[in-house]
């Protein structure tokens, strides 16, 4: 399971837009977003870039750390 850093995100509604942004990747499944910790983690079926993710997140409206 890969983890990520995540900034910007307050409230249950930035949890749910971020794991609908990741989940919507090819490749990427049972993504799990903790706002406590500021973080997501995620498996992947196959290799995805980084700068993928952190796109994703971003057009959600947040910043991977």
């Amino acid at each position: 399971m890969k983890s990520i850093k995540i900034k910007g995100m307050s409230c249950g509604h930035c949890v749910m837009a971020v794991e609908r942004a990741l989940s919507a990747i090819a490749g990427i499944k049972d993504v799990k977003v903790d706002l406590k910790s500021g973080s997501a983690s995620y498996e992947e079926t196959k290799p995805v870039d980084a700068k993928i993710i952190a796109d994703a997140v971003k057009k959600a409206g947040y910043e991977v750390v």
